[in-house]
């Protein structure tokens, strides 16, 4: 029996019904070798990887792998938006109130619970955000000394 091969990045896209360009490809190995990373820090990542691209162009292409649902934008209160490549599952984040790094927290009880609103109001839900706040261990640490 043949394991199976994950897919290539430039076979996701083209299964997104995206158009495979460096630059995309670039972005999106930045997106899931960070952590958390806004739309500067990604320009950064795609510019040490293909050189020259412009921050409006990143913006695009991070519009169009969240639409096809290759990348997860969050955006926690008092912060730019984030992206990640952790797509897919119903996991939360955690976000630092000092000084805003954020880390993923897989949901705590069964298979999706925050999908069903005590009330819906006639919404059909498909999707919850939670965000936990709190202090990380650096800053945690910072203010105790």
């Amino acid at each position: 029996m043949t394991a199976s091969k994950a897919p290539t990045i430039a076979e996701e896209l083209r299964g997104a019904g995206l158009r495979v360009t460096a630059a995309r490809v670039a972005l999106l190995e930045t997106v899931r070798e960070g952590d958390h990373l806004d739309a500067e820090a990604i320009a950064s990542g795609v510019r040490e990887r293909v050189g020259h691209i412009s921050l409006q162009a990143v913006y695009e292409a991070l519009h169009a792998l969240t639409a096809a649902g290759l990348v997860r934008r969050i955006e926690p209160a008092g912060s730019s938006a984030r992206f990640e490549g952790r797509v897919g599952d119903n996991h939360h984040h955690i976000v630092c109130r000092s000084c805003g790094s954020v880390a993923d927290v897989d949901c705590a009880v069964g298979h999706a619970p925050c999908l069903t609103a005590a009330d819906d109001h006639g919404f059909a839900i498909d999707e919850a955000e939670v965000t936990y706040w709190g202090l990380c261990p650096d800053c945690s640490a910072a203010r105790r000394t």
